[in-house]
């Protein structure tokens, strides 16, 4: 059956406070010590996923008792991250939206790539977000409604070459039909003037980061 929203708790930098955005109704995936992390804070997730190099064998033991499913995979012999995997499972489910969590934090790398995943979640019509203690990043190829949330900026980044027809209503700063270039940084540190704002675009792919220091 499809889920109206996937949850995805992932290996990096995690809070107690994200445990505030589950909803009853949400279908939940912990990745390699995401997984622990629910587990511990008595939060049973659907399924458990990755290689669980960053565990003990004991805590191991301890995600499989409290997960519904647990997968692995060979930490050596596999393609993908443990959050892409997340994302995977969390695809197959049909949701109409995932919320990423743990997926930033000190590895840049780990980091960048969890961003540009919302890509092929895009391309299922799915909407996917990646929150941490200071972000709220989303990513549109046509328009998208940006609440308030608590955060301080919201700015707008091309994650194409270029993106054009960009057009906001409800922002300190509007724009009206508006072109972005990669590296440009002139739609960074906007403001919404209301509860929340509209952000259009007629081409390419644009991450819309929700962001307090």
């Amino acid at each position: 059956m499809p889920s109206k929203r996937v949850v995805i708790f992932a290996g990096g930098v995690l809070s107690e406070d994200f445990l505030h955005h589950i909803d009853e109704e949400d279908f939940i995936i912990g990745a390699d010590s995401g997984a622990l992390f629910l587990v511990s804070h008595g939060i049973t997730p659907d399924i458990a996923v990755g290689d669980f190099d960053s565990v003990s064998p004991e805590a191991l033991e301890q995600i499989r008792a409290g997960s519904k499913e647990t997968l692995t995979c060979d930490p050596v012999d596999k393609d993908l991250t443990d959050s892409e995997l997340a994302l995977d499972l969390a695809l197959n489910t049909q949701p109409e939206s995932i919320l990423m969590m743990g997926v930033t934090g000190t590895r840049m790398d780990h980091t960048l790539a969890s961003i540009q995943m919302m890509t092929r979640a895009l391309q299922r019509q799915v909407s996917c977000s990646v929150m941490d203690a200071n972000n709220f990043i989303t990513l549109t190829g046509s328009q998208v409604q940006v609440h308030e949330q608590g955060f301080t900026y919201v700015s707008l980044l091309p994650l194409t070459p270029e993106v054009t027809g960009i057009t906001l209503q409800g922002f300190l700063y509007p724009l009206d039909n508006a072109t972005l270039k990669l590296g440009q940084s002139l739609a960074v540190s906007n403001r919404l003037l209301e509860e929340t704002g509209t952000v259009t675009i007629e081409s390419g792919l644009l991450l819309i980061i929700q962001s307090k220091d």
